[in-house]
């Protein structure tokens, strides 16, 4: 009788060192930043004797945030640009398929809450409208929305935490990069002053959350949800703008 082979869990790519830079970078990110990063800066502000606004925190934030990712997972983002290019047919029908899953899955969960709850509010819309700042610093946010933190959000949440949680269990590695990614955005949205319909909002973030981490499930390479998330923010962007 033949032995069954038990299934190896996929590789994460990453190095023991890029693993605690992985853990280090995500909690300035996920908690260091939302919860003092104004006061920092503006402390920073202070002694240089100038006043720091929320659209140029955010950008200094994000641009210091890039650097620090970039540098940290270099050899990653790497390996990674060899299996994009090694199986391109493959990556770009990830690519198409997980932004045409995200617009159909989003679609149509707006429509359900609306339905049920009323809810009237556009994931993408919400995103932009919400922080305000577009207006006040446009080149700034829209590079911040299209490059800066599509590439922060993909390498840390996807390719560093779904990654290293895949190698123990997938279904934990979905559920909890969904669940962050969506608090995350509902966060940043909701600041001091949280209503129940923000609960909806992260409904909708689940969705991308989801598809960007199929994408890189799929492809094997973090550039394939990187470029889906700029895509989308990009269109979103251009939207606002139409």
């Amino acid at each position: 009788m033949a032995k069954t082979t038990k299934k190896q869990p996929r590789d994460s790519h990453l190095t023991d060192l890029e693993k605690l830079g992985g853990v280090i970078l995500l909690l300035i990110y996920l908690a260091l930043i939302p919860l003092c990063g104004a006061a920092i800066l503006n402390w920073a502000g202070g002694l240089l004797g100038f006043s720091i606004g929320p659209a140029l925190r955010q950008t200094i934030w994000l641009y210091l945030l890039f650097a620090a990712v970039a540098l940290v997972f270099h050899r990653f983002l790497f390996v990674c640009a060899g299996t994009f290019t090694g199986s391109a047919g493959r990556s770009f029908q990830t690519l198409g398929t997980a932004l045409i899953f995200f617009y159909g899955l989003n679609e149509i969960l707006f429509r359900v809450t609306h339905l049920l709850w009323g809810h009237t509010i556009n994931l993408n819309d919400t995103a932009l409208v919400s922080l305000d700042l577009l207006n006040a610093a446009p080149a700034a946010t829209v590079l911040a929305l299209v490059v800066l933190a599509p590439f922060i959000e993909e390498v840390l949440l996807r390719g560093f935490l779904f990654g290293w949680l895949r190698q123990h269990s997938r279904a934990a590695a979905y559920l909890v990069t969904c669940i962050l990614f969506a608090l995350l955005h509902t966060w940043a949205m909701a600041g001091d002053h949280f209503k129940l319909y923000y609960l909806l909002i992260a409904l909708q973030y689940a969705v991308p959350g989801l598809i960007f981490a199929w994408a890189y499930d799929r492809s094997d390479s973090i550039w394939i949800p990187i470029a889906a998330h700029a895509a989308v923010n990009a269109l979103a962007v251009w939207t606002f703008y139409a």
